[in-house]
């Protein structure tokens, strides 16, 4: 561990899903590749906490988180969504070795309003509706870069064909917190999630249960034994 890990800003972001003809559609917009954090990569529309979203001082971080997140998706794509109908799934600590870390609730709404996405042209440089399944195929193929709190979250929805499926089942789970850490080697990167029986010793060989992301290229392999 780091002695001294840099601060983990609070951040939200928030997955819109609508009903395509045949399957759950996801909003992932691109990100500027000039952008620090995740340049170039395809994600939920999101962004840091600002001192506006905080209405009451006695508000409470995820209302707050809530509310960043509504904001940040219509900067971000020009969209309205309605914060009332948004639930929390996960929650992402970005991994202690790296200088620019986030604190970031993640949310999903179904999306119900026209799909005119205008994206702001600086930080978010293209958007598209895609089904769940396409994306996952997609990053497989190496035809676009998905971070692993998306790639995640997004094997989770693929297990659901309606909206009202995935959000009912959403709300009655309880929320996932994620804290990886990193190792690497030659040709992967893994971070392990702290069930992992490696998480403490970072041994990949440690005999016990296993949570991790192990990633080799575009050739990706996500083991969760809980």
């Amino acid at each position: 561990m780091s002695d001294n890990p840099a601060p983990a800003k609070p951040s939200a972001s928030v997955a819109l899903v609508r009903d395509g003809d045949a399957a759950i559609e996801v909003l992932l917009v691109r990100r500027n590749d000039k952008v620090v954090f995740h340049g170039g990569a395809w994600v939920f529309p999101g962004g840091r906490v600002d001192d506006t979203d905080r209405k009451l001082p006695d508000d409470g971080d995820q209302l707050v988180a809530r509310r960043a997140a509504v904001r940040e998706a219509h900067e971000e794509t020009g969209l309205i969504v309605d914060g009332n109908d948004m639930v929390q799934f996960a929650h992402w600590t970005t991994p202690i070795q790296l200088p620019k870390r986030f604190s970031t609730w993640f949310f999903v709404v179904p999306y119900r309003g026209e799909d005119m996405v205008k994206v702001d042209e600086s930080e978010i440089v293209d958007a598209r509706w895609i089904t769940v399944q396409a994306a996952l195929a997609e990053r497989d193929a190496g035809e676009i870069e998905l971070p692993g709190p998306a790639y995640i979250s997004l094997l989770g929805f693929r297990h659901f064909t309606r909206v009202d499926e995935l959000m009912s089942a959403t709300a009655a789970a309880p929320v996932q917190a994620f804290v990886p850490r990193l190792v690497k080697g030659d040709d992967f990167r893994c971070a392990v999630y702290a069930e992992d029986a490696a998480y403490e010793s970072l041994d990949l060989d440690q005999p016990g249960p296993r949570h991790r992301l192990m990633m080799h290229k575009t050739d990706w392999s996500y083991v969760r034994e809980l």
